[in-house]
């Protein structure tokens, strides 16, 4: 267990293994409300209600969800920093976000048309975001910085895992639609309301949260690059590389059924195979790195490495003409994954601006550029596939480009080796 740290004005003690351990489940619980939808259920749903018009559909929900996504981390992760409560400033939004995604997932399994479901998927963003922002404040809180690294390669694990086991509730619960949505934000309810229960939490008193004038905190959403140009490029690279990743999430089934031919009943059982294979390199990646990272103090070659590793994987993906070759390319991806997701943010914690006062806010300015490719990548996959007359792997090509081009992002940072 540890103490906080920013509020008393000194670094953070140690984070013991109770912390670390439901730390870890709570982000696996939030992971996975997010990504069993975006990998299996929610084209599923939408291929089941508008199957003459999935591609534009599927767009428009993830489109519109991603906007969502974007705004709540931002301005959860403000109002977080500013939270006067019994309970602290991070524990109300942990909780609350976790039982608004149970709510809006349901809304979901259950819509009879494209304009309710998307409202439901809106309250997805809205409430797992909002959670996500006061999970993310809990490392610059309550870590020191020679954990970091270490912390956050075990949070690294944390997406992988989640989507193992969102993926693997889905399939084992297929073909019963409702159940493969509900099962996933429950269990994640319970993980998050359990490591809210044991983590410490900083309540700051009202003179700690002045109130502030609307045009300020507005501005306050704006963070100068020239006055920050290391966390500038870290959320460059960030962006670039989520970008590649959102292609791969969001039109793996439809790779799968349009371009490997697998059949729609199939297509479950495989993208629980291709999360089952990767998460185990993910978990070592991302440990490993995070590890390596802490004790030889560098952080930008293992991200910049992981961002190359990554492309190279979505331009193997995309050249796959079997599942085999898929789930081998797939394998070598969740080695870029892990360890770029591992390293990444202790990297980002490194470079954050104002740590002490804005934590959340930043960090979500930050969260800004895993949010944004979830808008990005559905408006411009309409273009890619038509002057790819269709072909998904041409979108994958596309998406490995991006990826690359995260690589290079991370190479300017100064402040960090």
């Amino acid at each position: 267990m540890v103490e906080p740290g920013a509020d008393a004005g000194r670094e953070p003690r140690n984070a013991g293994w109770l912390f670390i351990g439901f730390y870890a489940l709570a982000m696996i619980g939030a992971w996975m409300t997010i990504l069993t939808p975006l990998i299996v259920t929610l084209p599923l749903r939408i291929h089941r209600i508008s199957p003459d018009n999935e591609g534009a559909a599927l767009s428009l929900v993830l489109g519109v969800g991603a906007v969502v996504a974007m705004a709540a981390s931002v301005v959860a992760g403000r109002l977080s920093d500013r939270t006067v409560s019994p309970w602290g400033r991070r524990r109300p939004w942990m909780i609350g976000g976790a039982v608004g995604g149970v709510v809006g997932i349901a809304i979901v399994a259950m819509a009879p048309s494209v304009g309710l479901l998307l409202v439901g998927w809106c309250l997805v963003q809205l409430s797992v975001n909002a959670a996500l922002a006061g999970l993310t404040a809990v490392l610059p809180d309550q870590v020191p910085e020679h954990q970091r690294g270490w912390i956050s390669g075990v949070l690294g694990m944390s997406l992988p895992v989640g989507q193992v086991l969102g993926t693997f509730l889905a399939q084992a619960l297929s073909p019963n639609l409702p159940a493969m949505f509900v099962a996933p934000p429950v269990a994640a309810l319970a993980l998050i309301a359990a490591f809210a229960c044991v983590a410490p939490d900083h309540r700051p008193t009202p003179a700690q949260s002045p109130s502030e004038p609307l045009l300020h905190w507005i501005k306050a959403f704006w963070i100068d690059p020239r006055r920050a140009p290391d966390f500038a490029w870290a959320w460059a690279s960030r962006f670039l590389f989520m970008l590649g990743l959102a292609f791969l999430l969001n039109y793996q089934a439809f790779f799968l059924i349009h371009h490997i031919k697998a059949a729609e009943s199939e297509v479950p059982r495989i993208i629980f195979l291709s999360a089952l294979l990767s998460s185990g390199l993910v978990c070592v990646a991302s440990l490993v790195g995070g590890k390596l990272s802490d004790l030889l103090r560098r952080r930008k070659a293992f991200v910049a490495m992981a961002a190359a590793a990554y492309a190279l994987s979505l331009w193997g993906i995309a050249a796959s003409g079997s599942v085999e070759s898929y789930l081998v390319a797939f394998a070598i991806a969740g080695l870029g994954q892990g360890l770029y997701l591992g390293v990444d943010m202790a990297l980002v914690t490194d470079v954050l601006p104002d740590r002490e006062t804005d934590a959340a806010k930043n960090l979500g300015v930050f969260n800004m550029a895993s949010a944004l490719p979830q808008t990005i990548a559905p408006a411009i996959a309409p273009a890619i596939l038509f002057l790819g007359r269709g072909d998904y792997a041409v979108l994958f090509a596309a998406a490995g480009a991006f990826a690359a081009a995260g690589a290079l992002a991370v190479l300017p940072i100064s402040k960090v080796r």
